[in-house]
């Protein structure tokens, strides 16, 4: 079965950083497009940065020029560098993936169990 296990989450005060880690594992074909998402309490689920296999990223105008999204493709690990941390960047972030496995005609996504980011002033 494929598997997304998050860590790097904890408590930080506002200014300070933190580095959040995905790794995938299982029996996998390929992996596309790998990326973060958080969700703080009573609030939808947001994206946050996303990178593809060759590299390319994108991220939400309120993470820019704070976050960086990178990847080990050899790993099948994805990073999420977040520097300058503000309080209203708390919430539970989501590592998210878009796998093929090896018995899978087409790619679907696969999501881990979150871990929690809390910025305080």
């Amino acid at each position: 079965q494929v598997q997304l296990v998050e860590s790097g989450g904890g408590l930080v005060q506002a200014g300070g950083s933190l580095r959040l880690s995905c790794t995938v594992s299982g029996s996998i074909r390929s992996i596309d497009a790998m990326g973060w998402y958080r969700q703080a309490p009573g609030k939808q689920r947001d994206f946050v940065a996303v990178i593809t296999s060759s590299g390319r990223t994108n991220y939400a105008g309120s993470v820019k020029g704070r976050f960086t999204i990178s990847r080990d493709n050899s790993k099948y690990t994805v990073y999420l560098q977040m520097n300058s941390l503000k309080p209203e960047d708390t919430a539970v972030y989501y590592c998210n993936a878009e796998i093929r496995g090896i018995v899978d005609i087409s790619t679907r996504d696969y999501w881990g169990q979150g871990t929690q980011v809390t910025v305080s002033s």
